[in-house]
């Protein structure tokens, strides 16, 4: 395989993530954590560059595909620690958020109350690895595939 075709498959992996993600969303009504969102915007930006790389599969744009496929399964790593207890979360979707720079009236405006989802727990999961899990594994196993497209002359 070319280097392009390798560049291509990874950011069509990337794209399939984003896509399985929003039908869990949108088609499951399974809405996202904080940290779920932010696992996606890396694998936004590794299709953005499997795009690139259709152009001109230079070294440093398959280097920022796998480091923005890596990035996302590190996110997934610590999602999936927080969701197990092993780290804490962030405080806005993991309990323990505060108050602070909020006014009285804002507290004690219950029409714009709203559900936080929590990054805390797993509403999925499969063969016992939660969503996070799964993303992580894929996210570094396309990592792997840019990094092939890499090594490629």
């Amino acid at each position: 395989m070319t280097r392009t075709t390798l560049a291509l498959a990874a950011a069509l992996g990337s794209a399939f993530l984003l896509i399985a993600a929003l039908v869990f969303q949108y088609g499951f009504g399974m809405a996202p954590c904080a940290l779920c969102i932010w696992q996606r915007w890396p694998h936004l930006a590794a299709v953005v560059l499997g795009g690139l790389a259709l152009a001109a599969p230079a070294l440093p744009v398959l280097l920022a595909g796998a480091a923005a496929a890596a990035t996302s399964g590190g996110i997934g790593v610590y999602h999936t620690g927080v969701e197990r207890g092993w780290f804490d979360g962030p405080s806005a979707c993991s309990g323990g958020g505060g108050v602070t720079g909020q006014s009285i009236d804002d507290l004690l405006n219950f029409e714009q109350s709203f559900q936080v989802v929590r990054c805390d727990e797993v509403p999925w999961e499969m063969l016992g690895l939660s969503m996070a899990s799964w993303n992580a594994a894929a996210s570094f196993a396309l990592a792997g595939v840019w990094l092939i497209a890499a090594a490629r002359r």
